[in-house]
């Protein structure tokens, strides 16, 4: 899991927020959470690798503090 996180302002006609956001509530999921699968698969499709915040290049987990 990650540890830190970074604020990502989309801008979107206000009529397609509000049916993301009732289908989210009816899937029992946060768009937060679908962005961020978004991403990952998008990433992944197009090859692009990462190390998540919290673990170490080494595929350790970094410690808690």
């Amino acid at each position: 899991m990650e540890l830190k996180t970074a604020r990502l302002t989309v801008l979107i006609d206000p009529a397609k927020k509000q049916a993301f956001e009732a289908l989210c509530a009816q899937q029992d999921v946060t768009p937060s959470q679908v962005v961020r699968r978004l991403i990952r698969d998008y990433l992944t499709h197009h090859g692009v690798t990462f190390v998540p915040s919290g673990v170490r290049p080494d595929g350790k987990k970094a410690r808690e503090r």
